[in-house]
């Protein structure tokens, strides 16, 4: 995740201690903060766990391609309950609740108040239209940190989006319903050619509403939203869309607004915010450049700080990666899997400075990004290691010279960019 307000702005939020290492407040799930492990081998990774494959809606972008229909072989209550203590033991820091949608499954209070005692901070990610008020209530006494419901824009676009009609307005009632519990909530968004001309718009509603987080997610290529390009932005608005995110950002900033936006899913953005505020504060610029390398973009993503656990326990990289298993917690513990370093990719996400390839090996900010998403390669080039493709940056923004493209070209490193993303 790269904050906005923290890194151009010069604020803080709470995530700091887990995104950047500083102490400015609690983490994002409102724990104390503390500093995150550095070793790929040491450090526990959030699991997202997709409880249920089923879902009330037909997202466009759906990464588990989910239905309105129940699925044969999902964990049971029980098996729940021990993958929870195993991940526990694990000291796993938090658990993603996700689906399909998880309030579609009846038996999610129980799992939740048993992630909550054993101090896995849990977390729902969930489309919002089921959060009536007793839901509401449910959420916040099992002891759910945080709920990020998903919008996709403004109504009419997101309707469309989402598959079903009066999916927004349901989606926002829940967030009401959620904030007159006293439950942290916030949006969450993707950018796709359906909703970037809408981001003034979205900002609006944004501060109309009285939302204190978003977080802008970058397309990634699985499940419906695995058609290469479809919905994608061009590199020229990827960046059009981060200066408009920045833009509106650094206004709220401005004007005394406790408005938390972040970008997701493309560490390319740290980079572009960095080289914008190096020509308007060099010296702030170098501070948020140590950030970025304290984080490492990609370098603690996929397979290190990220996890996916999926409805039948197969573990895989992350939840965009569910064609790639590492193995099932039915079989063996989440720890061995995950430590489980004899698979190959495996040991190439522990260790992801070491293999990427192309550009992202020669460019100058490698430390900031470290080749950002995996999966975005593998499903463009066939590559685990080739550049992402959403790297919006220019030859001479990641010190690419002429030079270098040709040593590029010899070692048949040249993955050129796809002509759907040029524009």
């Amino acid at each position: 995740m790269i904050d906005i307000g923290k890194l151009y702005c010069g604020g803080s939020s709470t995530g700091d201690s887990l995104r950047y290492g500083t102490k400015a407040g609690p983490d994002c799930h409102g724990n104390a903060p503390h500093r995150m492990q550095r070793s790929a081998s040491e450090r526990r990774p959030i699991v997202v766990w997709s409880t249920t494959r089923t879902c009330n809606l037909r997202c466009v972008h759906c990464y588990t391609d989910s239905e309105a229909r129940s699925y044969e072989g999902e964990l049971t209550t029980d098996e729940g309950i021990k993958l929870l203590d195993d991940l526990a033991s694990f000291e796993v820091p938090s658990v993603l609740f996700s689906g399909g949608e998880p309030l579609m499954r009846k038996d999610l209070f129980r799992l939740i108040s048993h992630a909550a005692n054993k101090n896995l901070r849990p977390v729902i990610s969930t489309n919002g239209t089921l959060i009536d008020r007793d839901n509401a209530k449910r959420i916040k006494d099992s002891g759910v940190v945080y709920v990020g419901i998903s919008l996709d824009g403004m109504e009419d676009v997101n309707d469309r989006f989402r598959g079903v009609e009066g999916a927004f307005k349901k989606a926002m009632r829940g967030f009401d319903n959620c904030r007159a519990a006293d439950q942290r909530v916030g949006l969450r968004l993707t950018l796709t050619e359906r909703n970037y001309r809408d981001l003034h718009r979205i900002f609006d509603f944004i501060e109309e509403e009285g939302i204190n987080r978003a977080c802008f997610y970058h397309l990634v290529y699985s499940g419906r939203g695995g058609n290469l390009f479809a919905d994608d932005l061009t590199h020229a608005e990827s960046r059009d869309a981060l200066d408009i995110i920045i833009e509106r950002t650094a206004d709220f900033f401005r004007r005394g607004l406790d408005i938390n936006i972040l970008t997701v899913d493309n560490h390319a953005d740290g980079v572009y915010l960095y080289l914008k505020l190096l020509e308007k504060d060099p010296e702030a610029a170098e501070k948020v450049r140590s950030l970025l390398a304290w984080n490492g973009g990609g370098a603690n993503s996929t397979g290190v700080g990220i996890s996916n656990i999926d409805f039948f326990g197969n573990v895989h990289p992350d939840q965009f990666w569910q064609d790639y298993s590492f193995g099932n917690v039915r079989d063996r513990s989440f720890g061995s899997i995950w430590l489980d370093e004899s698979d190959p990719l495996m040991r190439g996400l522990k260790h992801k400075a070491e293999y990427i390839k192309g550009r992202c090996r020669l460019c100058r900010h490698r430390d900031l990004c470290t080749g950002a998403m995996r999966v975005r390669a593998f499903r463009t080039f066939e590559d685990f290691w080739a550049p992402d493709p959403q790297c919006y940056l220019s030859d001479e923004e990641i010190g690419l010279t002429g030079e270098m493209i040709e040593e590029l070209r010899a070692r048949g490193e040249d993955f050129p960019v796809p002509a759907a993303l040029r524009g």
